[in-house]
């Protein structure tokens, strides 16, 4: 057998196989010399993102915190995960009337329950309206010692307790990770700002109006600890504060409802219908 062998060819082969070698080399050197430039501007981007994040949340808070007559519509609603994964949603609406420091009115209304909470300073009320029954419970203070008290003790949370603070900012930034400044987004025709946090447990997102009322438009959160990663969404409409807030009274007045002890209120209260059952976390 005669191999044929042309003259040049494996310096040819060689010359190219150098070429394209010193063409790679080239291409990470460019690469390497443009991250000097880029890398340094996509990290300082991130954290300048991050402290403007912290700051629109900062001006929310203190604003929210401010105004000492606050009245609000709401959309909400409830993702549970079904033993077989089906994610389900359970939605409600009410509204929410304060008067800081010390007194607050609140209404849940969907298709189980028709509840309604009523705090004076003193005595706290929590009335099935549909069922004409009602409890009782002493807890003097303020609105912030009210929702601690409510969830510490009687595991019941009002409508976007975490929003009614007189400072929701250390609440919200408590145990937070990871900050984002998504930038604008719309909820009900009002332009916002869009910030995600990250928590060990949880992630959480809010979008606040843009403007001289920089009120929460929308806060959803979602658990990382159960499968699927249900949310909790809460939609805020019709905001008004101090004269815009329509009068109200904050004492409870039982006409013929029935007195109850407070496990059989709570029924009425929870978060989820009777044919829901609660499972494990993941």
């Amino acid at each position: 057998m005669t191999t044929q062998f042309t003259p040049g060819s494996g310096c040819q082969e060689e010359e190219t196989s150098m070429v394209s070698r010193k063409r790679d080399e080239f291409r990470f050197l460019v690469l390497v010399a443009l991250s000097f430039f880029v890398l340094p501007s996509f990290v300082g981007a991130a954290a300048a993102d991050e402290n403007d994040a912290r700051n629109l949340l900062k001006a929310m808070s203190d604003y929210v915190g401010a105004q000492q007559r606050v009245h609000f519509d709401y959309n909400a609603n409830l993702e549970v995960v079904t033993s077989d994964g089906q994610k389900l949603g359970v939605a409600s609406s009410g509204t929410v009337t304060l008067e800081r420091p010390d007194k607050l009115r609140a209404t849940r209304k969907g298709g189980f329950a028709d509840l309604e909470m009523l705090f004076d300073g003193t005595t706290v009320t929590l009335y099935g309206r549909a069922a004409k029954l009602y409890t009782q419970v002493q807890a003097p203070g303020t609105i912030d010692q009210l929702i601690d008290t409510l969830r510490d003790k009687y595991s019941f949370a009002l409508p976007a307790a975490d929003l009614l603070l007189s400072n929701p900012y250390d609440e919200l930034m408590a145990e937070v990770t990871d900050i984002k400044d998504l930038g604008s987004g719309f909820i009900d025709d009002v332009e916002c700002d869009h910030l995600a946090f990250r928590t060990k447990d949880v992630d959480w997102q809010i979008w606040i109006a843009r403007g001289r009322d920089p009120y929460p438009c929308r806060y959803e959160i979602a658990s990382k600890k159960v499968s699927q990663a249900p949310q909790y969404r809460i939609d805020v409409r019709n905001w008004k504060t101090e004269g815009q807030v329509p009068m109200t009274g904050f004492e409870f007045k039982p006409g013929d409802a029935t007195e109850v002890d407070i496990k059989t209120i709570r029924a009425q209260f929870a978060d989820l219908p009777p044919n829901f059952s609660k499972g494990d976390s993941k």
